[in-house]
């Protein structure tokens, strides 16, 4: 195999399975840094390696036995290393605890084992504040490199760098557990998780700031931790009600910018580039997620979505039931922006003055830019241009990226009399 192929080879396994070697290392070890250290270290060895000696059967096996070993090299050689995991035996995980002469940890098959529900429950411990939960499923799950985390939150690579420190820190003196929580304990646990990969897509959606308004990287690193979580949970209904609500959604990503970058609304957008692959999966995911009992808020984002999906066009879509599904939202998983969107959905069945009437009675949204870019539209559709165009410029302080802040301002022009442009109306979120 050639250089530049192997490369190539290391760098999909790296993707595919740096989580689970992670996840593996941390369970035998009981320390992130050194997982983190000695993992790199297998690349760095595939990477000189297998350009020579060939790709191995097993890759997944061959990093974790060169990282397991690379890990009792440092922890004989480094005092601190060694001081910390003495203290983890007999601190840590009793049942399973760390040993320098324990054997690999594989399957007889030579597999290595799934560990990384663990690490998920781990980097969302609700100790963490939520951005370092965020940045810490980044780095360990997603497999991102500190400097790709800090271009996700669009901050310098030395202030994430020291965000994950203090959160890699912060497990370690709190002495947060590295395991799955118990029967009782998940259903309180598991939310967080879900909160997180959805923060991530959300981000991916509508960058909060930048040039773009769709970030491609996050969407597919949020769409691949939720395909990993619904694997490792497959029978809990919310996790696949939060994978069909990403599919569903991600499925329209090619549609919502013009080549030129800008954004398209949902009823301007040319349906024949939407994904179906996605939204049959998606579709398949919710009849799942719908069944068995009351369902969850991302089941129900997702039904939600589902119908926008299968819907020729924003004329044909089943408004009345979009409503009826925000009504149960609301009653799951109350908050404003739930309001909002229904207020939205409400318009298109009775008209702007009815969805205006909704709007007018949220409160906690004053500083959300779509709710005033919403009010405008409404505004603007019942013929009363200068109270619209007042809040078109509430949105426009308020809007971070700069497709969303080209659009509000030709709309800010249309109302003003400075451009006669006639766009359709602004549609909220799309469905999310």
């Amino acid at each position: 195999m050639s250089e530049r192929r192997a490369a190539d080879y290391v760098e999909a396994v790296f993707r595919e399975e740096w989580g689970r070697l992670l996840a593996t290392l941390v369970r035998q070890w009981g320390d992130l840094d050194l997982a983190e250290e000695v993992a790199s270290d297998a690349v760095a060895s595939a990477l000189q390696h297998w350009p020579v000696d060939g790709v191995p059967t097993r890759p997944a096996a061959w990093l974790l036995t060169v990282a397991r070993r690379r890990a009792v090299d440092l922890l004989r050689r480094d005092r601190a290393y060694a001081a910390r995991l003495a203290l983890l035996q007999v601190e840590a995980d009793r049942a399973e605890p760390a040993r320098l002469d324990s054997a690999p940890l594989e399957t007889d098959d030579g597999e290595v084992p799934d560990e990384r529900l663990r690490l998920f429950f781990t980097c969302c411990h609700p100790a963490l504040p939520l951005e370092a939960q965020i940045a810490l499923t980044l780095r360990c799950l997603a497999g991102l490199t500190n400097p790709e985390v800090a271009r996700a939150f669009l901050v310098p690579p030395a202030t994430m760098a020291q965000r994950i420190v203090r959160a890699k820190r912060k497990i370690r003196d709190a002495r947060i557990p590295y395991r799955i929580p118990d029967a009782e304990a998940l259903p309180y646990r598991l939310p967080g998780v879900l909160r997180v990969i959805y923060l991530i897509f959300t981000e991916s959606y509508a960058a909060s700031t930048g040039p773009e308004l769709v970030r491609d990287d996050l969407a597919e690193e949020a769409i691949r931790l939720a395909r990993i979580l619904h694997r490792l949970l497959s029978g809990h209904r919310e996790v696949a009600g939060l994978l069909a609500l990403l599919l569903l959604i991600d499925a329209r990503r090619a549609a919502r910018t013009s080549p030129a970058g800008e954004l398209v609304l949902l009823a301007d957008q040319d349906r024949e580039l939407w994904d179906r692959a996605l939204i049959e999966e998606g579709r398949a995911l919710v009849v799942t997620a719908l069944r068995g009992g009351a369902p969850g808020p991302y089941t129900l984002q997702a039904a939600i979505a589902a119908l926008h999906d299968e819907a020729a066009s924003i004329a044909t879509t089943d408004w009345p039931q979009v409503v009826a599904l925000y009504d149960v939202l609301g009653s799951v998983a109350p908050s404003p922006l739930v309001a909002l969107n229904r207020a939205v959905a409400v318009a298109m069945v009775d008209g702007p003055a009815a969805g205006l009437a909704l709007l007018d009675e949220l409160a906690g949204l004053d500083a959300y830019h779509l709710l005033h870019a919403t009010r405008a539209d409404l505004l603007r559709q019942l013929g009363r241009p200068a109270e619209a165009a007042t809040a078109y410029r509430r949105a426009l302080d308020l809007v971070g990226n700069d497709p969303e802040r080209s659009f509000l301002t030709r709309r800010l022009a249309s109302v003003s009399g400075v451009s006669d442009c006639q766009m359709e109306p602004f549609r909220g979120q799309d469905g999310l």
